[in-house]
């Protein structure tokens, strides 16, 4: 799954086939697919400026992926290699996810990947939010440990 989202509500969320891995190719389906969603939902966004956060996965830092974020003009946050403590899925959406699903029975991924969609559209404003503005904390948390785990 991809999931973007901004302070005020989700973006963007993909899921990828079955046994399937994102490659660069795939990344720049799904940086396309944001510039769509963001023209979309939040048309200010695009000329107002684009902040990304994404780690340093191969198909994040590959040669065409920067070249399609430098097209968009987008700003890329630096990410220090091994920092899963500064991602906002990690530390704040991805946890509470798993905790709603624990117990559920789905019998098909569409299934699955339905009950996540209506899960993270039944979050409050204030859910993105504070996953945004948690992540000044862990920013300042991750400089202060020089990179190390906290």
């Amino acid at each position: 799954m991809s999931f973007f989202f901004d302070h005020k509500s989700p973006l963007l969320v993909e899921f990828l086939e079955r046994r399937t891995t994102i490659n660069a190719q795939g990344y720049q389906a799904t940086l396309q697919n944001l510039k769509r969603a963001i023209k979309s939902k939040r048309p200010s966004m695009l000329s107002n400026g684009v902040s990304l956060l994404h780690d340093n996965a191969h198909p994040h830092t590959a040669n065409a992926v920067k070249t399609t974020l430098q097209q968009f003009r987008w700003e890329t946050l630096e990410h220090p290699p091994y920092s899963p403590d500064l991602s906002p899925c990690d530390f704040h959406v991805f946890g509470p996810l798993k905790q709603a699903i624990r117990g559920h029975r789905f019998t098909t991924d569409d299934e699955v990947c339905d009950w996540v969609q209506a899960s993270i559209r039944q979050q409050p404003t204030s859910f993105f939010k504070d996953g945004i503005d948690r992540l000044v904390s862990q920013w300042d948390k991750c400089t202060n440990s020089f990179g190390d785990y906290f």
